[in-house]
């Protein structure tokens, strides 16, 4: 296949593949019953790195407004640890920062309000972002303004003209999510206070390639990145990244701290995570090859397990309906063959199809009435949580499996 024309960040031609999951429809393209027999749209997850910058990167084939639609399926507010992650992130930012009443708190990608509503409630002033129709409405529904538009330098100076700048700026899981990381980028420099803090978090990319993480790859996702790409991402952007946390959501992702430059330099934790980035391979080309080679291992690991099992006549159903298992499914071609039905706890989701595998999505409540012998856990990153849920389900003996990296039995 030939290569996307050039680096969506520094603009080098893009010629080295990092891995290629075949094709693949959009992952949050949810179906309903009578979409089923319909042509659906399939597309290269064919990702590349750039042996300048090292961001490595997905070709945009999708419009963001085809993605982000008003009926987008995914919700912050059903994963319960993610909650007390957004709990937790809110209690300490106001203290350190010590927002208050005439502070202002702005998120970008405020999804359902999960996070802001919590400043909200300390009586903070807030602004949700959010181009989905839908889950905006649902952060309105909880006290969480919210302007439904994709972010950027432009409406950056709108929110400033009419609203002044942000104290903090808050983009949780987004990064990725941007087409244009230079026009986003300027964005926050624009909407950022002199003396204000904002923080991102995004996948390691490092943490992706050492787990076997190929499922985290998605349409959605145009960029995955070092330490060493956002460091250089921000810095042509008139921002510094002066600090740097490794959080364990997402399966292992960094909080960066990024603010106006002109403040007593990066905290030891950037150059910390740079070094050991570096001792590991990624801050050259060579650290990012042969991944794809270890992920057709992986998918074959999970297609022995899933064929063993329906051989010894095991019934089997699916846990979670996250977009990242629906790369997966498609990758590894499992359909109802293999995987019967798939629960969640989004209602709605429930009585759709998944994309591309057709898979039927039913409530939680299915499993007790069927009682699989195995159960794949897609969301394997809340698998502690996803565990305790599915406590009960021992009193049949059923199998939890999580399919990342290596297919595994954890109960």
């Amino acid at each position: 296949m030939s290569a996307p024309a050039t680096c969506r960040l520094c603009g080098h031609d893009l010629r080295i593949t990092f891995v290629d999951l075949g094709m693949s429809p959009l992952c949050e393209r949810f179906l309903r019953p009578d979409q089923l027999n319909e042509m659906e749209p399939f597309y290269p997850l064919h990702v590349w790195i750039c042996e300048n910058c090292l961001l490595v990167q997905l070709e945009s084939y999708v419009g963001r407004e085809e993605i982000f639609t008003d009926d987008y399926a995914y919700f912050s507010s059903f994963s319960t640890s993610w909650l007390e992650h957004a709990r937790a992130y809110e209690q300490r930012m106001a203290t350190e920062l010590g927002l208050g009443a005439d502070s202002r708190v702005v998120e970008l990608a405020s999804n359902d309000g999960y996070l802001l509503r919590h400043f909200v409630d300390l009586g903070i002033g807030v602004l949700g972002i959010d181009p989905a129709a839908n889950v905006a409405e649902a952060a309105r529904a909880v006290g969480v303004e919210t302007i439904v538009e994709f972010f950027g330098a432009e409406t950056a100076a709108r929110v400033v003209a009419d609203r002044g700048h942000a104290d903090l700026i808050v983009a949780n899981n987004v990064l990725a999510h941007v087409p244009d990381l230079n026009d986003f980028i300027a964005g926050v420099e624009i909407l950022l206070a002199p003396g204000g803090t904002a923080t991102l978090e995004m996948p390691h990319v490092v943490r992706l390639i050492e787990g076997l993480q190929y499922d985290t790859i998605y349409h959605e996702h145009f960029s995955y990145f070092s330490l060493h790409a956002l460091v250089r991402a921000f810095a042509q952007n008139n921002l510094e990244l002066f600090d740097v946390e490794e959080l364990r959501s997402h399966g292992g992702s960094l909080r960066i701290f990024v603010r106006h430059p002109g403040g007593d330099g990066p905290a030891s934790s950037v150059q910390d995570l740079l070094d050991r980035e570096a001792e590991g391979g990624y801050d050259a080309i060579e650290g990012y090859l042969g991944f794809g080679t270890a992920v057709a291992d992986a998918k074959a690991s999970l297609l022995e397990l899933l064929i063993a099992a329906r051989r010894d006549g095991k019934s089997v159903a699916g846990y979670g309906a996250p977009g990242k298992g629906n790369t997966l499914l498609n990758y590894c071609g499992i359909r109802t063959d293999l995987i019967e039905y798939t629960v969640d706890r989004n209602p709605g989701k429930h009585g759709m199809f998944l994309p591309g595998t057709h898979i039927p999505v039913h409530e939680p409540e299915r499993l007790a009435e069927t009682q699989p012998d195995v159960i794949v856990i897609l969301p394997w990153n809340l698998q502690r949580e996803i565990a305790e849920q599915l406590a009960y389900t021992q009193e049949w003996g059923a199998q939890l499996v999580v399919p990342i990296p290596d297919a595994q039995v954890i109960s």
